[in-house]
């Protein structure tokens, strides 16, 4: 493999723990080829795939979904800019919505804490009797709803 990359090197230069990596490697994520004494080597490109995996755990992307999208790469080549484009696109919406969530929930947040009210008369995110249960389990009020579905008095 040319210009490959030990373990310990993936490891040093993307900041992730060797056996993290090995993790990865178990379950699609990343490969490697192995030496003729059964040693890993990754192609150079497998950083930025690494560097894709933690970006993505790091704004709440499970490693399923993280694997369905590297799958969509090319497995003969290293992805170019347009592969890595078309793949941001595809979550994109997705990840726009979760900026709104973070936002409101950051703004619902410093609401609360700073209203001093204590009695949750005004508070955003207050359940008075329990009115959403009907509506299945979670976290409703934080839940995205349809355009046509009102918020809750």
């Amino acid at each position: 493999m040319h210009e490959s990359l030990t373990i310990g090197q993936l490891s040093d230069r993307s900041g992730v723990a060797p056996s993290a990596l090995r993790y990865y490697e178990r379950l699609g994520l990343i490969r490697a080829e192995r030496t003729g004494g059964n040693q890993r080597r990754y192609a150079r490109s497998e950083l930025r795939r690494v560097a894709f995996i933690r970006i993505s755990q790091q704004v709440g992307i499970s490693l399923d979904e993280i694997r369905a999208a590297l799958e969509s790469l090319p497995a003969s080549r290293a992805p170019t800019a347009d592969d890595w484009s078309r793949l941001s696109t595809v979550w994109r919406e997705r990840l726009d919505e979760k900026i709104r969530l973070l936002t409101k929930l950051r703004d619902d947040l410093d609401s609360c804490i700073g209203c001093g009210c204590l009695s949750l008369q005004r508070c955003t995110l207050s359940n008075p009797s329990d009115a959403l249960a009907g509506e299945g389990p979670g976290p409703r009020l934080m839940l995205p709803r349809p355009a046509a579905e009102p918020a809750p008095a």
